[in-house]
């Protein structure tokens, strides 16, 4: 192969005009739920990538990533137990798009089968095993991306710059929201086709018989999701981070509200704040019941931003 797979996963191969079809690399979806085939679709775009095989455990999914597959000009093999799929040579990088209880587990067995990873957020569900993972890449010779989507998001890289032209002053806070409404009712949950239950809760402790709406709404169960702040918290802070150029938090607090639909134990509204070492905080209200276009907003003492109509638009806190 002529193009390195490091090279594609770092964003280098977007410039190829036409790749032989023996040198495209070769994908595996594992997790081919709506986020799973949306990546699919965005990785087909590059000439230098095919989708070569897809894993669900849920067979309406596994039917439609393959389909997906299909449209970028070439069928996949579908499997349905993800480990199999690591064991196909053909496969050079994969795609972990699974709920979240999966993602540390999947990305470890990636890593010993020599493959690449591009894993959806969060990449694990506690610092224990971040520090096991960040080991794992260090000692292979693969990369690991996040899907940490906004570090490439025009929006995003504006506001950066927005920032550090300094018309706003000195920054001393950056609110941030997150507000949708993943407890809406849903009445009485479906499936359309098989799904391996078994297999789906996988390092889960202790197992729960079949729960359609724990299948789809598992980001409001604590055993399977960090909740609110890890799910979207991960990107609105990756946010802050990128627009201010900013480290570690120095000090973090937090209070959360009990949630009220039963079954649910993950916190419905959140408030978090960070302190940070370059003298600004930045608060988030993040909430499960309601929906705002209002995403972020930072000021300093010159003038504030606010994130709305998909662009920031600056004003003046001074009057002459």
């Amino acid at each position: 192969m002529n193009l390195s797979r490091r090279l594609f996963l770092m964003g280098g191969s977007g410039s190829l005009a036409a790749v032989a079809a023996s040198d495209r690399i070769a994908v595996g979806l594992i997790g081919a739920g709506g986020r799973g085939r949306l990546l699919a679709r965005s990785f087909q775009q590059d000439p230098a990538v095919r989708i070569a095989a897809v894993c669900d455990v849920y067979e309406p999914n596994l039917e439609e990533g393959l389909s997906v597959a299909k449209a970028g000009g070439q069928a996949a093999r579908a499997y349905r137990d993800y480990r199999k799929l690591l064991e196909d040579r053909d496969i050079a990088a994969v795609i972990v798009a699974t709920p979240e209880h999966w993602h540390h587990r999947m990305v470890l067995d990636a890593l010993a089968a020599g493959k690449d990873v591009y894993v959806e957020k969060p990449l694990c569900r506690t610092p224990e095993e971040g520090v096991e993972l960040v080991e794992a890449e260090r000692r292979s010779k693969n990369v690991v991306q996040v899907g940490m989507q906004r570090r490439s998001y025009d929006l995003y890289l504006a506001g950066r710059k927005l920032v550090a032209s300094g018309i706003l002053g000195k920054v001393r806070m950056v609110r941030s929201w997150w507000l949708n409404n993943y407890l809406e009712p849903d009445g009485d949950v479906k499936l359309a086709g098989p799904l391996d239950w078994e297999q789906w809760q996988g390092p889960v402790e202790p197992r729960v018989p079949l729960n359609p709406y724990l299948f789809r709404h598992w980001r409001n169960f604590s055993a399977y999701s960090g909740g609110i702040v890890a799910d979207q918290g991960a990107h609105v802070y990756d946010g802050i981070h990128l627009l201010m150029n900013a480290s570690y938090p120095l000090a973090v607090t937090a209070a959360a509200g009990k949630p009220h639909k039963p079954g649910v134990d993950t916190p419905e509204s959140v408030v978090v704040t960070a302190e940070y070492p370059e003298d600004f905080i930045g608060p988030m209200m993040a909430e499960e019941f309601t929906r705002n276009g209002i995403d972020a907003q930072y000021g300093g003492n010159l003038g504030y931003a606010p994130y709305a109509n998909q662009w920031w638009l600056p004003y003046s806190t001074r009057f002459t």
